[in-house]
């Protein structure tokens, strides 16, 4: 199978997509329908191209109605610069299809309405998908610029709280102006739900996370930041301020001159194959 045959096959449609479909198909907006799948698709395969050119492994590509999710199996452990060109590769997609569409425009090959509608579809899907929102492009840029500050722990928690609020002032503004669009409220009960799971599992998540760095292939770091730390500490302690795009050397301090310093593998090692979850510094590396 080869690199491009196997994207094709990542790709799934949400039932979601469906359910829009339908109503535009029963409120005769086949064209509006077409135009919909073509611009979401088209911002999908940008991500998933990229991420292909990355070597990264695509677990799905999920259509939906303002948008899509592609899941990858890196869970926060490549490069934050090639996760940010993976980001943006959808987005940018807009910006050809609209330049596409104004010279077509500008030859006769469309009419005014037609482009009209597909800049209008565009401009939406873009601008919707650029909100700080989980699982959104936004979203993902905000847990992008937050790790470059905080532990992945933090980071991810914050980026959802910050996606939450966000939530909040849609469902608010939802309520004020489109009260009975059918549509928006269900992009808004999915995103909901969307943070709903994503909170449930952050703990999960960051599991995920340690468990690459210590079973996944090898990474080239660059970045290597120590992490000093007490005896008493616990090694979930330790593991709550492992950083993404860099590699972490721990320090224990016994004394202002006496210190043990260890390998994160040897402490990823310690809690995924000795299983010794519940164990201080002492107790583990003592």
């Amino acid at each position: 199978m080869t690199r491009v045959t196997e994207i094709f096959s990542k790709i799934s449609i949400h039932p979601l997509f469906w359910l829009v479909v339908g109503i535009g198909v029963l409120t005769g907006r086949f064209l509006e329908v077409i135009m919909l799948f073509t611009i979401v698709f088209v911002h999908e395969m940008g991500h998933a191209i990229t991420a292909n050119h990355f070597r990264w492994r695509i677990k799905k590509i999920e259509l939906l109605p303002f948008g899509g999710v592609a899941e990858m199996d890196e869970h926060g452990n490549r490069p934050l610069k090639e996760e940010l060109l993976v980001i943006i590769s959808g987005p940018l997609q807009h910006l050809w299809m609209m330049s596409l569409a104004y010279i077509l425009f500008f030859i006769g090959w469309i009419d005014q309405n037609t482009y009209d509608l597909f800049l209008k579809h565009n401009l939406m899907i873009l601008i919707f998908n650029l909100l700080p929102i989980w699982p959104l492009d936004g979203g993902k840029l905000v847990f992008l610029g937050m790790s470059l500050k905080f532990p992945f722990s933090l980071a991810h928690r914050y980026s959802l709280m910050i996606s939450i609020g966000i939530v909040c002032l849609l469902i608010l503004t939802t309520l004020v102006i489109y009260p009975f669009h059918l549509n928006l409220w269900i992009v808004v009960a999915f995103v909901i739900f969307a943070h709903y799971i994503e909170w449930k599992q952050r703990k999960f998540a960051h599991i995920r996370f340690l468990l690459e760095r210590y079973y996944g292939r090898s990474r080239e770091i660059k970045d290597l930041r120590p992490i000093v730390v007490n005896e008493t500490d616990h090694l979930v302690d330790v593991f709550a301020q492992f950083r993404r795009g860099c590699k972490h050397q721990i320090i224990i301090k016994r004394t202002d001159r006496e210190q043990l310093t260890f390998d994160e593998n040897e402490l990823l090692h310690a809690y995924f194959t000795e299983k010794r979850t519940n164990g201080t510094m002492r107790e583990i590396f003592g």
